[in-house]
């Protein structure tokens, strides 16, 4: 079951982002989320501003995710590529699994997909395995996005038909 994050659940929240942390430095990713991103500020904007999901199974909190339709700032420019579609579009971002069930990100990816025809996600270069999950339910590389810090991600894009 999907459904919209509460500011009570925030300690399950920032439990999930620290193990996904642990888990992204153990696999040659440390910067991406170091210096403890996502920020439990940050986490409770999302929650207030209704964007932070997470995905319930047999009654425990296995995700946490934001998903945010609309135009984001940080998608504006892209370079050595570009979007499949400048349409309106979806961004999933914060994507981190408790560990406990194996394909939990491509349920999140088919439940954003019911949403919005056109998802757009980032990464980072030393995520290899955000990568492989993103190219896997069919999103493509479309070039390189820079963050507010100027920080690199790989941009991918995926469209879809009801």
């Amino acid at each position: 079951m999907f459904r919209g994050a509460n500011r009570f659940e925030i300690d399950q929240i920032m439990k999930i982002y620290g193990r996904a942390r642990e888990q992204m430095a153990a696999s040659g990713n440390p910067d991406q989320w170091g210096g403890g991103y996502p920020s439990q500020e940050l986490i409770e904007q999302d929650i207030a501003s209704n964007r932070l999901f997470v995905y319930i199974v047999n009654g425990q909190m296995e995700a946490v995710f934001a998903f945010v339709l609309g135009e984001d700032p940080t998608y504006a420019a892209i370079e050595g590529g570009k979007w499949i579609s400048d349409g309106p579009y979806g961004t999933i971002h914060r994507l981190a699994s408790a560990g406990k069930h194996s394909h939990i990100a491509d349920e999140v990816i088919a439940w954003c997909q019911e949403r919005c025809d056109s998802l757009r996600a980032d990464t980072h270069a030393d995520n290899k395995a955000m990568q492989h999950i993103l190219e896997k339910n069919g999103f493509a590389r479309c070039g390189i996005i820079h963050l507010a810090d100027g920080s690199p991600r790989i941009a991918y894009q995926k469209l879809t038909s009801h």
